[in-house]
């Protein structure tokens, strides 16, 4: 990852204002530890925009305005490369939407792989990739050899309040060579605020899923990768998803990017589930403050006892005050304590709490349901 600094500082400098200085709320909408109360849950606190809207009428809360204006009349277009439809590939379809555009656009996508690179740039906000549900998938096999890691990816989303259902992201470069420090290769990169993934799914290898900058959900996601595969400075809940690591050796599920105590990002698993194989730790620094929690999630045997590392090397570094790497009521054979680096947490109600909720990511103002298309 050694070229990573550089393209983050960049995009960090234009985007940071937007995302990371944002207080904790702590409400009453609080995930249940009990998974069987999740769908619940999931009724109480995200709706369907019709629902959001009468209710904003009642408690004077409301979406985000520009939002609320943006689906009040959505615009579909269809993309479907052996039958009829408005587009052969993602790429034209994507291109279509106006710049600067007021409305969401729902791109209906059809079965089938999709060999592209796609940019959904800053100025196409309100798009929606929408997959048959044979879960259509978009594959390339870009490398940091080739563009840099960040740039790799197969989907860049860029604009904000961008959703995905129903979709597999696949970066289909060969697994990393470990003589050489050039081979990642990213299937999505998002720094768009306000973002949603839907019953997606990520594969790669190293740097699968770049959760870069911006606020997001994932629910219900796959993502499967070797080394550092969900990384970057995102502040994201990752609810009741499934995470694999299909590394022969070392594997390290996260690397954070927060650079200060006081950044507001930060990683939340809650009711997920880690399965695979390799010598897996949870989670190592990239940058000097990284904030990682998992909490209700099942870890596999393959999750080494000490469970985090601090640095990039995994040699002790001097920052050991200022990770915040958290565990609450996880289970498994992976999930035993007693042998857990002394940097990590073992968190209590009061300490959890904060990452519990969608006012986490201030979603009340812009998480709704999947449209039905």
């Amino acid at each position: 990852m050694v070229d990573k600094k550089k393209q983050f500082s960049i995009l960090a400098t234009l985007l940071v204002i937007s995302s990371n200085f944002i207080p904790f709320v702590v409400c009453h909408g609080i995930i249940p530890a009990d998974v069987s109360k999740l769908n619940q849950w999931i009724t109480e606190n995200v709706k369907e925009f019709a629902a959001q809207n009468a209710a904003n009428g009642q408690n004077g809360t409301g979406l985000d305005a520009v939002l609320a204006t943006a689906e009040a009349s959505p615009q579909v277009i269809t993309v479907n490369q052996q039958g009829p439809g408005d587009f052969k590939t993602i790429t034209d379809a994507v291109k279509s939407i106006p710049p600067e555009n007021t409305k969401r656009v729902i791109i209906k996508i059809g079965p089938g792989e999709y060999k592209e690179k796609i940019t959904i740039d800053p100025s196409r906000k309100f798009v929606t990739f929408f997959g048959d549900p044979s879960i259509p998938k978009i594959m390339y096999d870009a490398s940091a050899a080739q563009y840099g890691t960040v740039n790799s990816s197969t989907v860049a989303v860029e604009g904000d309040y961008f959703m995905a259902v129903n979709i597999e992201f696949v970066n289909s470069c060969p697994p990393p060579d470990a003589k050489r420090f050039d081979q990642q290769a990213v299937a999505l990169r998002v720094t768009g605020d306000k973002a949603a993934f839907h019953n997606c799914r990520f594969i790669g290898f190293q740097d699968t899923l770049c959760d870069f900058i911006g606020r997001h959900l994932f629910k219900d996601c796959y993502i499967e990768g070797t080394v550092d595969f969900i990384f970057g400075d995102g502040q994201s809940i990752y609810l009741n998803s499934t995470i694999k690591s299909v590394a022969t050796g070392l594997s390290v599920i996260t690397a954070h990017a927060r650079q200060e105590v006081s950044g507001a990002s930060g990683f939340a698993f809650v009711h997920c589930k880690i399965i695979g194989s390799g010598d897996t730790y949870l989670g190592r620094a990239w940058k000097f403050s990284p904030r990682v929690i998992f909490a209700y999630t099942f870890m596999g045997e393959h999750i080494n006892d000490i469970g985090w590392l601090n640095g990039m090397t995994g040699e002790p570094t001097k920052n050991d005050k200022q990770v915040f790497y958290g565990e609450y009521q996880c289970s498994g054979p992976g999930a035993e304590t007693t042998g857990r680096a002394k940097f990590a947490k073992i968190l209590t109600d009061e300490e959890v709490q904060p990452f519990l909720s969608l006012n986490y990511l201030n979603g009340t103002s812009w998480v709704l349901h999947p449209p039905k298309v």
